[in-house]
Parts: structure tokens; C-alpha cells; sequence
């Protein structure tokens, strides 16, 4: 079980990373003052990608705990 605690945790960290990368890309393209329309494009688009990562962080930890309590 000690091998789906690490696995785990790396799935959570792909996942947590993806995260930061949706926040990022957004915070980019606020900042470099993009229209409003444009702006909005890019956040429907990335919000499939942000569900993903989080569902991969989730999963991570899910299999976390599976693994800790049955080690």
C-alpha cells in the first residue's frame, strides 16, 4: 500500500500544479490588459482545464487516504 500513498501523491501534485498553471495563465492575461471579451474567452476555456486538475488533485488524495488506511 505504500506504493498507492506515493502514487497518489504524485497524481495530487500533477493536479495542484495544473491548478497553479489555470490561476497563472488568467492572472496573465488580466494583467496584460486584455479586452473584456477576449478575456472572457480565455476563462471558458480554461475552466475545463481547471475542473481537470482539481479532479486530479482529488483523486490523488483519494487514493492517499485508501492507502493509508488500509497500510
Amino acid at each position: 500500500m505504500d506504493m498507492m500513498v506515493w502514487i497518489g501523491a504524485a497524481v495530487s501534485l500533477i493536479g495542484l500544479l495544473g491548478l497553479f498553471w489555470c490561476i497563472f495563465r488568467v492572472w496573465r492575461a488580466k494583467s496584460a490588459g486584455m479586452s473584456d471579451e477576449d478575456l472572457r474567452d480565455l476563462v471558458k476555456r480554461t475552466v475545463p482545464l481547471n475542473m481537470a486538475a482539481l479532479m486530479f488533485s482529488v483523486l490523488g488524495l483519494m487514493a492517499v487516504m485508501v492507502g493509508i488506511s488500509l497500510g
